[in-house]
């Protein structure tokens, strides 16, 4: 077996599309990425509102679709991917997020894999592999659906570098969580390491190729994926193994990526691999021997992430946890909703984020769309910061209307909606 190798770049505005072009092509990713099938490019929305380090960057995606492009990719053959949970609004996020702007400009198809894509169950996809699955048989026992267009395709991830209050970091494996699993993932919760582990066995199975392009200009340090401390770290990844990128991301947090319990595991079911010794660092050495100190997930919780803890790993998981699988779920859906959007996103992200929004990543989200690029990257960024609309009473009253999509969407209502329809049709 060849190393497992991972390229690292440090970067800038102004060459930050050539640098995309650069690490992927250092990371080998003609070689994985086949330009004869279709390349489902998976977004990361990890809230909807902007939060920097939270959820794929432009500058990352539009650098992803410039560099397939030159190196001879199909347009016609590349789409924006996106799934959605009951809390997250993916309408809202990509373009909050100012990812939907790229797509179009490109040209590329943008799919909503829950709203026109057919779903097919586990079993029949994959076969005999699901008897090597660490949980997911005990979490589905009749199995679950994954979206039929994966079968055979190519899939990038675009996951940044984040801390998560679950599983330590998130990155490569855990952005197919949001891809592969739809109604009732958070049944994965308790056992959400293992989950990662059998979705990347599902990933290797299905795919023709997988890849992750990983973003670290901003990157968020505390109770993440959505509470977090931005900083500027000027750094992005790219690899074909999963289990190696998310690794070299932990280690550059400050974490030993062994001691996260999906990494081990991965890596000792050989997936991937999890130990930075074993890892070829190609690209900028000195950029990969970085270790920014962070705090982690665990030590500054909020509210919610406390509770959450409490629900699924402590002592309220006996007399809550079964709620979250019976109808009485939505309470959990609302209740996170309500914290996040409605209580810290309004009184809370203005001022976490004022040191990186006035930073030249900060200036170039802010002018996005009248910024002149160049084939090197984005020379003139702006003067003026970023700018945060929704906030205060703008963010609440959005989040009204989230509160109410959570309602609608939630699986323990819709599922019986389409059972009803499908029943009026017969």
């Amino acid at each position: 077996m060849s190393k497992a190798r991972v390229a690292i770049l440090r970067t800038s505005p102004a060459t930050v599309l050539r640098d995309y072009h650069t690490v992927m092509n250092l990371a080998g990713y003609q070689d994985v990425v086949s330009k004869a099938v279709d390349t489902a490019l998976k977004v990361n929305i990890s809230w909807h509102f902007f939060f920097p380090g939270s959820s794929t960057t432009p500058w990352q995606l539009d650098g992803v679709i410039k560099a397939m492009k030159a190196d001879g990719y199909d347009p016609g053959l590349i789409h924006a991917c996106h799934n959605r949970t009951v809390v997250i609004d993916a309408h809202l996020g990509e373009r909050e997020n100012k990812q939907i702007n790229v797509v179009e400009a490109h040209g590329l198809r943008n799919i909503h894999i829950y709203e026109t894509e057919e779903w097919i169950n586990i079993r029949e996809a994959v076969g005999d592999l699901t008897r090597k699955f660490l949980c997911l048989n005990e979490v589905y026992p009749k199995g679950f659906m994954i979206p039929k267009r994966f079968i055979g395709e190519n899939i990038i991830h675009l996951p940044t570098v984040k801390t998560h209050v679950f599983t330590t970091t998130t990155g490569a494996m855990k952005n197919a969580f949001g891809g592969l699993l739809n109604e009732h993932r958070h049944w994965t919760h308790p056992v959400i390491h293992e989950t990662l582990v059998d979705l990347l066995m599902i990933q290797k199975k299905i795919h023709q190729g997988v890849f992750a392009v990983m973003d670290g200009t901003f990157a968020g340090d505390g109770p993440g994926p959505r509470c977090m401390v931005p900083h500027v770290k000027n750094v992005i990844l790219a690899s074909s193994d999963q289990v190696a990128i998310d690794a070299v991301a932990a280690k550059l947090m400050g974490m030993d990526p062994l001691s996260i319990k999906f990494i081990r595991l991965a890596h000792d079911l050989g997936l991937g691999c999890g130990d930075p010794r074993e890892i070829e660092i190609v690209g900028d050495a000195s950029a990969a021997a970085e270790n920014w100190h962070f705090t982690g997930p665990f030590k500054k919780m909020t509210f919610a992430s406390r509770m959450q803890h409490q629900i699924y790993w402590g002592p309220m998981k006996g007399p809550i946890e079964w709620s979250l699988k019976t109808v009485l779920a939505p309470w959990a859906y609302i209740a996170s909703v309500v914290y996040h959007d409605s209580f810290w996103y309004p009184y809370n992200a203005r001022r976490l984020m004022k040191t990186v929004l006035a930073s030249p990543w900060g200036r170039l989200f802010r002018n996005w769309e009248t910024v002149k690029g160049t084939p090197e990257g984005f020379p003139d960024v702006g003067s003026d910061a970023a700018v945060l609309e929704k906030t205060g009473l703008r963010a609440l009253k959005e989040s009204f209307g989230i509160l109410g999509t959570c309602v609608r969407e939630a699986p323990e209502f819709s599922s019986r909606r389409r059972h009803a329809q499908a029943a009026k049709k017969t």
